[in-house]
C-alpha cells in the first residue's frame, strides 16, 4: 500500500471523467500521488467514480464497489469513497447495504472529499485537470443536469435542472488546456441544444463555437449530445464558417415512430426529424452525423420497429449506437407504461438494427477509399499508427490504421489516403509529401 497516495476509477461517460480529472488534479495539490484507473489499486486511498444510467451501468458500478471493498478487507487499501451518479440516486441504501465504505458522496458535493481529509485548498472556483486521456485531446463540459424530462431517463432526477457554465469560464478553460498543448476538443453535455437558456435568457451554444473557434491551438473541435428539439440552428453556419469546427453532430434521436416518440416524451415528430437531419445536411455538406436509438420501448411494435429500420436504411448515418430499453425507476415511462417487451424481443431488434447499421457504415467508409484526409495521430502500435478524422470521436468511432511507410509522431496530425475500408476501420498510408 502506497501512503499518501489516491487510486480514481471512473466509470460511464465523459462527463464523470470531467470531473475525475479535476478531482485528480485537487489530490495532487494537495500533496498527494495520483493515478487513474489502475491495472491493481494499491495507494491507501480508493474513489470510485460510478455511473447510474442504466442497469448494466448500475450492475457494474456495484461490482467495482465490491471488488473495492474486498481490496479493502485484504488491506491492500485503507479508505474506499464513492462518488458520482449511482452514490447521487441511491445515497442512504447504499450506505445501509454497504458500510464498509468510508463516506459517499454525490454528482456535485464531491468537492468536499479533500476538505473532509483536512485539505485547507481553497479550490471552489478551481477548473484545474489531470487530463486521464492523451495529452493532445480533452473533454469540456459546458452543462450539467437536464430539463428534457424523456419519459425513460433517470439522468434529470440524477443530475437536476439544466445548468450551464458561464462562457468566460469555459474560454479560459479552453485556453488553458490549449497552452498546455490540446489541440482537440470534445465539447460535452447532457443538452448542447440547451446551452446558455438558463444563464442568458438565449441559446448561446453557436456564440460558444464561434468563439472557442477562435483561441490560437484550438485545431478541432467536435460537438456531442445535442437534442433534436429546439435545436440551435445558428450552430450550422458556425461549422461553415470555421475549419477547424468539425464537419460532425452528435444528436440522439431515439425513434423515428410518433407515437413511441410522444410517449417517450421526445417533444418531437417523425415529420420534424427528417427535416432535420436534410437541413443538417443541406446546410454543412458532407457533415457526419452520430446517433444513438432505442428498441423495445413498451409497447413497440413490430409495425413500430419496422419503421425504425426503414428510418436507419434511409438516414444513412455515418455513425450510430443502439441500446435496449431498460426500466428505471422513478421515471414516467415506469410509472406509466409496464416494460412488456421480452429480453429476448430487445435483444433480437437491437441485434438486426445493428447489423444494418454495419451495412450504412461499411458502405460510408468506402466511399472514402482513394481520398485523402487529415487525421490526428493518437498512438502507436506494433504495425501501424492509429489515428481519426474529424469524423471520428475517440472511443466510439471508426479509426483510421496508418502504415509505417514514414515516421509520425502521436498527437499531430497528418495527411494521408485511404486505401481500404472495414465496417469500423479504415487503413490507410501517408500522403505523398510535396
Amino acid at each position: 500500500m502506497i501512503k499518501n497516495s489516491v487510486d480514481i476509477i471512473t466509470l460511464g461517460c465523459s462527463k464523470n471523467l470531467v470531473d475525475s480529472e479535476r478531482l485528480l488534479h485537487r489530490f495532487s495539490e494537495a500533496g498527494y500521488k495520483v493515478r487513474h484507473d489502475p491495472e491493481k489499486v494499491s495507494s491507501e486511498y480508493v474513489v470510485v467514480n460510478t455511473c447510474g444510467f442504466i442497469g448494466d451501468a448500475k450492475e457494474e458500478s456495484i461490482e467495482m464497489i465490491l471488488q473495492m471493498v474486498e481490496a479493502k478487507k485484504a488491506r491492500k487499501i485503507r479508505y474506499l469513497y464513492v462518488m458520482g451518479c449511482l452514490s447521487q440516486r441511491y445515497r442512504e441504501e447504499l450506505q445501509n447495504e454497504i458500510p464498509e465504505v468510508d463516506k459517499f458522496y454525490g454528482k456535485f458535493d464531491w468537492t468536499d472529499l479533500l476538505h473532509d481529509l483536512g485539505s485547507c485548498n481553497d479550490d471552489s472556483k478551481d477548473f484545474g485537470r489531470i487530463l486521464t486521456t492523451p495529452p493532445h485531446y480533452a473533454y469540456v463540459k459546458i452543462a450539467e443536469g437536464c430539463n428534457r424530462f424523456c419519459s425513460y431517463c433517470a439522468i434529470p432526477l440524477i443530475t437536476g435542472r439544466f445548468a450551464s457554465y458561464p462562457m468566460e469560464e469555459l474560454l479560459d478553460e479552453v485556453r488553458s488546456l490549449a497552452a498546455r498543448g490540446v489541440k482537440e476538443f470534445q465539447i460535452i453535455a447532457q443538452d448542447l441544444s440547451s446551452y446558455g437558456l438558463d444563464l442568458y435568457g438565449e441559446l448561446k451554444l453557436p456564440e460558444l463555437i464561434d468563439r472557442m473557434a477562435q483561441i490560437p491551438g484550438v485545431k478541432w473541435i467536435r460537438l456531442h449530445y445535442a437534442y433534436p428539439s429546439q435545436f440551435p440552428y445558428e450552430i450550422l453556419p458556425v461549422m461553415r464558417r470555421h475549419a477547424n469546427v468539425c464537419k460532425y453532430l452528435d444528436i440522439a434521436l431515439q425513434h423515428i415512430s410518433d407515437h413511441i416518440l410522444s410517449d417517450m416524451r421526445r417533444h418531437v415528430t417523425k415529420q420534424e426529424t427528417y427535416d432535420l437531419l436534410k437541413r443538417i445536411r443541406d446546410e454543412v455538406p458532407g457533415i457526419h452525423i452520430r446517433t444513438t436509438l432505442m428498441v423495445g420501448y413498451p409497447g413497440e411494435t413490430e409495425a413500430d420497429f419496422e419503421e425504425l429500420k426503414q428510418f436507419v436504411r434511409e438516414a444513412r448515418f455515418e455513425r450510430m449506437g443502439a441500446f435496449a430499453y431498460s426500466e428505471e425507476e422513478g421515471t414516467y415511462a415506469a410509472k406509466h407504461f409496464p416494460d412488456s417487451i421480452p429480453d429476448e424481443v430487445k435483444q433480437a431488434r437491437l441485434d438486426e438494427l445493428m447489423a444494418l447499421q454495419e451495412e450504412v457504415a461499411f458502405e460510408s467508409n468506402r466511399s472514402k477509399v482513394g481520398q485523402e484526409f487529415d487525421v490526428i495521430v493518437d498512438r502507436e502500435e506494433d504495425d501501424y499508427y492509429v489515428g481519426r478524422t474529424e469524423y471520428d470521436s475517440p472511443e466510439v468511432d471508426p479509426e483510421v490504421l496508418i502504415s509505417k511507410t514514414r515516421p509520425l509522431a502521436v498527437g499531430d496530425f497528418c495527411r494521408v489516403k485511404i486505401v481500404e475500408a472495414m465496417p469500423f476501420e479504415l487503413m490507410a498510408e501517408p500522403a505523398m509529401r510535396d
